[in-house]
């Protein structure tokens, strides 16, 4: 079997949950501390891929970052590569899927810190920064590391934004979704059902180390669920 679309999957789905924690810790806390029409206006366009179809959102990246487009040119001249039909792409396309749900829960976990801690340590001169760094983040870790849990694994299952983006390359653009389909579709049965079956476990897994996490958050919240 062709170990490739694993490995493919695993570097983009890695790629693109690190880059959007970069944006989604400091865009959650800002969603966490505010509640003005600007803030709610960018939360429902940051939930907006979880309701726009995979081909529709592929479509409207393709217009952002093709190579006709002012950003896809811009990234052309850096890199000398397109940003389509490349593993970058992928990564682009799985990660802004996988981003709703990394948002939702580092939003839930900083949403659940006691207001009157980050109250106190103002109080006691820390800035904005200082906060989030020494209070918010040790506080909301486990909140983290669900999000970062479940965008791994939307991202690492893309299918539909990522073939619209990436297209279907063999070696090149073929991640595990793709791989499966095409399996499908070529008759390889047993390759179809060995590669589901990793793509089964992995998302099995993910589920385990969130609820895991978020009973540990339920029991140190109220001991009597022991």
């Amino acid at each position: 079997m062709d170990f490739f679309p694993l490995y493919l999957s695993l570097k983009v789905a890695f790629t693109a949950t690190l880059l959007g924690l970069v944006v989604a810790l400091p865009l959650a806390w800002w969603f966490t501390r505010h509640n003005h029409p600007v803030v709610r206006f960018f939360n429902s366009l940051t939930n907006l891929p979880l309701v726009l179809p995979p081909t529709v959102l592929g479509y409207y990246l393709l217009v952002l970052v093709g190579r006709n487009s002012a950003m896809g040119r811009l990234y052309e001249k850096i890199t000398g590569q397109s940003l389509v039909f490349s593993w970058q792409g992928a990564a682009l396309a799985s990660g802004i899927v996988a981003f709703p749900l990394l948002v939702s829960s580092l939003r839930n976990a900083m949403g659940n810190i006691s207001p009157d801690l980050v109250s106190a340590a103002r109080l006691l001169g820390r800035n904005n920064l200082s906060v989030f760094f020494t209070i918010v983040l040790p506080l909301a870790w486990r909140g983290i590391i669900s999000g970062v849990a479940l965008a791994f694994a939307r991202a690492m299952g893309d299918f539909g934004a990522t073939l619209m983006v990436a297209g279907n390359i063999p070696h090149r653009t073929e991640t595990m979704s793709i791989a499966v389909y095409d399996a499908m579709m070529g008759g390889n049965m047993a390759q179809a059902n060995a590669l589901a079956a990793i793509m089964t476990v992995v998302s099995f897994a993910v589920l385990i180390l969130i609820y895991g996490l978020e009973t540990r958050v339920r029991h140190e919240h109220d001991p009597s669920l022991e």
